[in-house]
This record gives C-alpha cells, sequence and structure tokens, in this order.
C-alpha cells in the first residue's frame, strides 16, 4: 500500500471532525464506527482542495471516461446524470442520453447544461476547466471536485476520493485490491528476468510514451524496457512524442505494442487487420526482432489502459515473459474487469486485444 499522504492525512480528520459532530448531536453510528450515510461530506480533492459536497451524493456530473470507468467500478454508477461526450462515445454502456451531454471536451463545459440536470457534484480531472467549472457553478451551488483517473501515478488515491464522495468505500477497496492483485502476480513473476525492449506506440504512427508517462511505467512494471526510454521529455505535461521511423528499426525492439483510442464498442476486425497491414508494410519493419519473431500486438485501449493500465501491464507481462505466465490467462482478468466491474457484457478478448501474426 502507498505510504499515507497529506490528503490521507487532511480527510482522515476531516472524518474524525465529522464523526465527532454526529456523536454529540445525538445521531447514531454505526458499530464499525463509520457515520452514517446522510449529512455533509468533506473530501480533499487532487488538487488539495478541501470540499464539502451536501450528502449523501446523488447525482453526479462526471467528466472524462477513465472517471466514468472508475466511478462504475466502485457501485455509484447509477448516480451519473451528465457525461462528457468523450465518455458517451467510448462507453456506450452508461446508457447516457443527449441531453445528458454537458461537455465536448474537458475546457468547453455548457454550465446552463449542468445546473439543469441539478447535480450534488461535478467531478472532472485536473487538465480540465476546474478552475473555471467551480467559479461559474459556485452560484449554482454545485461544488467542483477534482479526481484524475487517468492519472497512473494517483490510482489509490483517485479511488478512496471517489468512495468518499458516493458513500462507496466498500467498492473503492474492491477495485483497489483487484488493482493490487494484478500488480502483485506481476511484480513476482517478472522479479529476475532479464528486460526486453518494447517499442509502444499510441494512436498515430511512430507516436510514442516517454520517460515518466503511465505506460512507460507499465512497460518497466512487466519486465520491459522503453526502446526510448533514454529520450527526454519535454516537460511536466508532454507523455508522448512522435520519434524518427529509423530510429524504431535501430533501435530493434523485441516486442511492438500499437495501442489505439479507448472505446467499450467492440472492435471490428476491419480495423485490426488495417493497422497490422500498416504495421508489416512499414519500411526496414523486417529488420526489427519483434517482426521477424512475430511479437507485435494491436490493442483497443479500453482493454489495456483499463483499471489505471494494471490490465496493460498483465497483458504485457504475459507476452515478455510467456514462461513466468504459463498459467495465467490475462483474458480472465480483463473479463473480470468488465463483467465484474463495469457490469457490462464482455465481448471476448479477442475484441479489443490481437497479435500481428
Amino acid at each position: 500500500m502507498p505510504p499515507t499522504t497529506s490528503r490521507a492525512r487532511v480527510a482522515a480528520a476531516a472524518s474524525l471532525a465529522a464523526l465527532t459532530l454526529l456523536t454529540a448531536c445525538g445521531e447514531v453510528v454505526p458499530e464499525d464506527g463509520t457515520a452514517a450515510s446522510s449529512g455533509p461530506v468533506t473530501v480533499v480533492d487532487d488538487m488539495d482542495r478541501e470540499v464539502t459536497i451536501d450528502g449523501p451524493v446523488e447525482r453526479a456530473v462526471v467528466l472524462n471516461s477513465y472517471a466514468n470507468e472508475f466511478v462504475r467500478a466502485i457501485g455509484a454508477g447509477d448516480a451519473v446524470v451528465g457525461v462528457d461526450r468523450m465518455s458517451a462515445d467510448r462507453l456506450p454502456y452508461l446508457d447516457i442520453s443527449e441531453d445528458e451531454i454537458v461537455s465536448e471536451d474537458l475546457s468547453e463545459i455548457n454550465y446552463e447544461a449542468v445546473a439543469e440536470l441539478d447535480p450534488d457534484v461535478l467531478i472532472l480531472p485536473r487538465n480540465g476547466a476546474w478552475q473555471e467549472a467551480a467559479g461559474q457553478l459556485e452560484s449554482f451551488g454545485i461544488p467542483v471536485v477534482v479526481a484524475t483517473a487517468w492519472d497512473f501515478d494517483v490510482f489509490h488515491d483517485t479511488v478512496t476520493l471517489l468512495g468518499e464522495i458516493f458513500g462507496e468505500a466498500e467498492g473503492a477497496e474492491q477495485v483497489a485490491g483487484f488493482y493490487d492483485e494484478i500488480f502483485a502476480l506481476v511484480s513476482e513473476r517478472v522479479e529476475g528476468t532479464e528486460p526486453v525492449g518494447v517499442y509502444w506506440e499510441t494512436e498515430q504512427p511512430y507516436l510514442t510514451a516517454l520517460p515518466g508517462s503511465g505506460f512507460d511505467q507499465i512497460i518497466t512494471a512487466a519486465g520491459g524496457r522503453n526502446v526510448f526510454g533514454d529520450v527526454e521529455a519535454g516537460g511536466d505535461e508532454q507523455s508522448e512524442t512522435t520519434v524518427d521511423p529509423a530510429a524504431v528499426v535501430e533501435r530493434d525492439p523485441g516486442l511492438i505494442v500499437h495501442e489505439f483510442g479507448p472505446a467499450a464498442e467492440p472492435t471490428g476486425q476491419d480495423r485490426f487487420d488495417d493497422i497490422r497491414d500498416d504495421l508489416r508494410g512499414r519500411p526496414g519493419w523486417d529488420a526489427i526482432s519483434a517482426q521477424r519473431d512475430g511479437e507485435i500486438y494491436v490493442s483497443n485501449g479500453w482493454a489495456t489502459s483499463g483499471l489505471s493500465k494494471a490490465l496493460g501491464a498483465l497483458y504485457l507481462a504475459t507476452w515478455l515473459h510467456p514462461e513466468q505466465f504459463e498459467d495465467v490467462d490475462p483474458d480472465d482478468y480483463l473479463r473480470r474487469w468488465v463483467e465484474d466491474f463495469q457490469r457490462t457484457e464482455f465481448a471476448g478478448a479477442d475484441a479489443y486485444i490481437q497479435k500481428v501474426a
């Protein structure tokens, strides 16, 4: 488990204060020491802002598809009454109507539409227009909480925060437990293995992960070595860069992954075939070890970036070190994430991840 953070200490202090107040007012407190489910909830968000929300939260606008996945995973999906366009497109199982889409992205938010939905809270990541949103929604009495579900580094903080907001602490613990189960398995099996060079391509040709990015971290966690791990990032916010095609050939990765944008809708075979043909036909790639050995994989990011990239780390580890994972089926973990946590139908792993023959 991660060390106690200032956020956790502040949240714990706020919870203790709330418990003391409830006890003093004569409200019944369960034997486990938790406060009753009604009344104000005070949390400390991703920007270290203390935010008080009228509880229990029954209506929420949640912007960002990863945050919506987390909210659904902890068991609070029914409370979501508004989302952004990308969440609606990527996660059709949310069953969102056009009237419930309040933003095309994370910066252009229709605040009147948000107010009309009468949410108890609006949740968005730190790269969204949270400062503007907080100012615009203050007059409507709608608090804004910053929760960055796409950030690999703050996974536990984010899940815990969402559990506090929605009163789903048990669900948050189950999601965190599944995440920890996966990484414990990966860590145990890859210990002592020889790192294999990996070229991870995202979305566009030759767009690859830089050191410090989530993809770079899962490459390392899975017992791999980012072949572009020596490229300096262009600032704190830059996680990817486009590289020279010749550099990929020169660095000769032993395994290649091309991940395209996440979407829960099963990927059509035509798209897999088009990407396969592009990858196999690139100039000079016949000289790359990954091409010669048939170690090229194409994936839908809804699978390999799911659960804050834990699923991607597991898949990658099994590809890099098959002997260490011969008794592990990563498809089963993906199925559990889809059925048990996203509460939707699993179309099968081949609908999201395929190996280039």
